[in-house]
């Protein structure tokens, strides 16, 4: 099932700071909101940035939308209160950094990460989920770090905040939008997708340019203008959308590579 064609993001306020994850670079963090429910929080204030969060909602939406489990992301109000009794300076340091509007996915209690020498994912499912990475761009789905969950013995997918690279060299989105995704060589679940063009058939079909607006709808315009001069958020908001209606028509491009990789690994 894939998810209706308008999606809705809750709005949360923080309430509590629990615990950092220090294993994220971004140092992102388990709070409690105001809805009782706990969430990793990705705070705009850190290292990554707001480019960070824009691929995050948009890269997790795609995937929602193809039918993948993704856990549920809502947009995270900080409040300036939060980090004045925050004992940890560097902490506080980013708290400080992020108050207004973050970007939060629900905490997969008890959750384990994903071990490719434990569980070994279906063809199928594999498949869909080195597509969806190639045309998001995803760098981080590798052995090392898979970025997976298991929970309640399904497939769970986060962290895309490393997606669309592109925008951090914004000037050539067109050229880079019809590259080939060379990086799916090292991409964890390569070798078990044996599908791939099964899944770019049903793909395609549902990324339709009224979803993908829809999706691209969602960033909100204060994080499109962030730090950004002569541009509006529209102009912005719409190169994302060129960028993967592009690469959505090009997937030929990036099918091939991935064959191509898979190929050289079985």
């Amino acid at each position: 099932m894939t998810q209706e064609l308008s999606p809705c993001i809750r709005t949360v306020n923080v309430m509590r700071y629990v615990t950092p994850l220090r294993e994220g670079g971004s140092m992102p963090a388990i709070v409690e909101a105001d809805d009782d429910f706990m969430y990793v929080v990705k705070f705009r204030g850190a290292g990554q940035g707001i480019k960070a969060l824009i691929a995050e909602l948009i890269g997790g939406e795609i995937a929602r939308a193809l039918g993948l489990k993704i856990p549920e992301i809502v947009f995270a109000n900080l409040d300036a209160s939060l980090g004045r009794t925050e004992p940890d300076e560097e902490i506080q340091d980013l708290l400080k950094a992020s108050v207004g509007l973050n970007l939060a996915v629900h905490y997969l209690s008890r959750a384990i990460t994903y071990d490719p020498t434990v569980t070994t994912i279906e063809p199928l499912l594999a498949s869909k989920v080195v597509w969806l990475d190639c045309l998001l761009t995803n760098v981080d789905r590798t052995a090392r770090n898979t970025n997976m969950l298991m929970w309640n013995k399904e497939l769970w997918l986060i962290d895309h905040g490393a997606c669309l690279y592109f925008h951090h060299n914004w000037t050539n989105w067109e050229e880079q939008s019809k590259r080939p995704f060379v990086q799916v060589k090292d991409h964890v679940l390569l070798p078990q997708a044996s599908e791939l063009a099964a899944v770019d058939a049903l793909f395609k079909p549902i990324l339709t340019e009224e979803r993908i607006r829809a999706i691209v709808g969602l960033v909100p315009s204060e994080w499109l203008t962030f730090n950004v001069e002569n541009e509006t958020a529209e102009e912005r908001r719409e190169v994302y959308i060129q960028f993967l209606l592009t690469r959505i028509a090009n997937s030929a491009i990036f099918l091939n590579e991935a064959q191509h990789a898979r190929q050289s690994l079985i």
